[in-house]
């Protein structure tokens, strides 16, 4: 329990301080004010409340706390699901906007603005929220006679396979798979069209194979993005689906555990991935790096000035 304890703790730490300064990259540096971006903006400050938030939540329930207050209970177990889902519908409005940007360049302008992007940020957090408060709403087990707040003997797995799983997170999952499946094809079939008329028309053939190259490779990172989360996610999922349809099959516990920290990690990798695979975003985490270093060695320096300043004095 303490291994465990200790794990997650880093990992709360990790995906704060990381996805905070995904939020700083995107505040001070212009070229990263895209649309696609104000959706990743969503999609970091779902982590950061999953490691500021939902892991000390889950960390006081996996002790059985608080006790004989159904309410309070599954309010602390729902805010997990409730960060989960507007992840999912983050990744969701990433995919479209992607897919309206290959599919239907010219009206993107007119249907991505930045106040559209905001309003569909405000929307997917208030789904997201509602769904995560249907256990509150009534749909739950009887609470145990012990009062303790554990996840499987309040939470009804009904609710977590049927509705979250299948309804709210496999069914997003494959509209998404599906849009970048259609991506992919369809930017590689616009290069390799485009590649044996570069010889005769240049320099317009070339530019629109640089753009459908910045595309896949744009696509590419934001799959990965998709991917990490699908492998992160889906392990819990289907140990919820084999506790609810053959509740006597034995679930090693050290499985559950795995897959839970399994979970709580995917609010941690994203900074990594874009900091890996996309230029803007590396070079803005250093900037801002090389920023404070600089301001942390002038400190130094003004507090080692102070120093031989005082010296100097107490000589005289």
């Amino acid at each position: 329990m303490l291994c465990q304890m200790k794990d997650t703790l880093i990992i709360a730490l990790l995906s704060t301080l990381g996805n905070l300064l995904v939020c700083a990259a995107v505040g001070l540096n212009r070229r990263l004010r895209t649309v696609t971006n104000y959706f990743l903006v969503s999609l970091a400050v779902a982590d950061i409340c999953v490691g500021i938030i939902a892991i000390p939540c889950a960390i006081l329930t996996d002790t059985g706390l608080p006790r004989y207050n159904l309410y309070l209970c599954l309010l602390m177990l729902s805010v997990l699901i409730m960060f989960t889902q507007s992840s999912i519908f983050s990744l969701l409005a990433v995919a479209v906007e992607r897919y309206i940007a290959i599919f239907m360049p010219f009206r993107y302008r007119v249907l991505m603005t930045p106040r559209n992007a905001i309003l569909v940020i405000l929307a997917t957090w208030l789904l997201a929220f509602l769904i995560g408060l249907v256990p509150l709403m009534g749909w739950h087990k009887t609470p145990p006679d012990s009062g303790h707040c554990f996840f499987v003997l309040v939470v009804d797995m009904t609710y977590m396979v049927y509705f979250n799983f299948f309804a709210c997170v496999l069914a997003p999952l494959v509209i998404m798979f599906l849009i970048y499946a259609q991506i992919f094809v369809t930017v590689k079939q616009q290069v390799r069209r485009i590649g044996p008329e570069q010889r005769s028309r240049a320099e317009g053939q070339s530019r629109a194979a640089a753009s459908m190259r910045r595309e896949m490779k744009m696509a590419t990172s934001l799959f990965l993005v998709l991917f990490l989360f699908t492998v992160c996610w889906i392990p819990l999922h289907i140990i919820n689906c084999f506790l609810l349809l053959c509740p006597r099959c034995p679930v090693p516990f050290e499985l559950l555990l795995a897959a839970i920290i399994l979970s709580h990690a995917n609010s941690a990798v994203n900074p990594f991935l874009y900091a890996y695979t996309m230029t803007a975003f590396r070079d803005t985490f250093k900037a801002i790096f090389l920023c404070c270093r600089t301001l942390r060695d002038r400190e130094e320096s003004n507090q080692h000035n102070r120093g031989e300043e005082r010296n100097t004095r107490s000589n005289q």
